[in-house]
């Protein structure tokens, strides 16, 4: 990647309807649920399948700049239950995050584990499909854990992909390479889902106030 030699300059003037610079990211902005997800993890007798029902509310962001660099995003909050159990199963925030002048879409997260990562990809506007990725040890777009989540289970990869479908629903499968301390072969880690808006999302603060005005 190269860097203009001006890296402080602004763009300007800037559009302050995120929602309507999100490229494909805009199919996701909204609050969602989906009850037939399916998750396979490590267990010490061998791999664990589970189901479980999902919320995930994504709401536009105001425009954020990089100096030169211009990103319109979703703020997401991952809630996850299984039917066998009170307490959460999976929760997960970040940002996803587009780059209309290179088609950069990516995807930060953390969950309440010791675990974060920033994941990458390129698409279209239009596009129907999204697929990021993050790679341990890398600085650029990688992931960092605790110690002991580095030396019980290391994740050295993490892809996502997701499809958007005619009905207006989306889906995706997430598989997160590890190596679970004692075996000698890697573990996918694969979670799936479907998903269905029950809510339109709101305006981003800043197209708020000038909408008052």
């Amino acid at each position: 990647m190269s860097i203009p030699d001006d890296i402080f300059t602004e763009p300007d003037p800037v559009d302050p309807d995120t929602f309507a610079n999100l490229g494909p990211l805009r199919r996701l902005a909204g609050i969602w649920e989906g009850a037939v997800g399916k998750d396979i993890n490590p267990k010490a007798d061998g791999p664990e399948h589970r189901v479980f029902s999902e919320r995930i509310e994504l709401q536009p962001i105001d425009p954020q700049t990089n100096g030169p660099q211009l990103l319109y995003g979703l703020r997401y909050h991952t809630h996850i239950n299984a039917p066998d159990e009170e307490n959460t199963f999976h929760d997960q925030i970040g940002y996803w995050l587009w780059e209309p002048a290179t088609g950069l879409i990516m995807q930060t997260l953390a969950i309440p584990r010791g675990q974060v990562a920033l994941a990458s990809g390129h698409a279209g506007t239009d596009d129907r499909r999204i697929v990021v990725e993050a790679t341990r040890g890398k600085t650029g777009y990688g992931i960092c854990s605790t110690d002991f989540l580095e030396q019980a289970f290391r994740t050295d990869s993490y892809r996502l992909e997701i499809e958007f479908h005619d009905d207006g629903s989306w889906s995706y499968t997430e598989d997160t390479i590890l190596m679970v301390h004692g075996q000698s072969e890697p573990f996918v880690h694969n979670d799936s889902n479907r998903l269905t808006k029950i809510a339109e999302p709101d305006l981003n603060p800043w197209l708020k106030i000038v909408r008052k005005k």
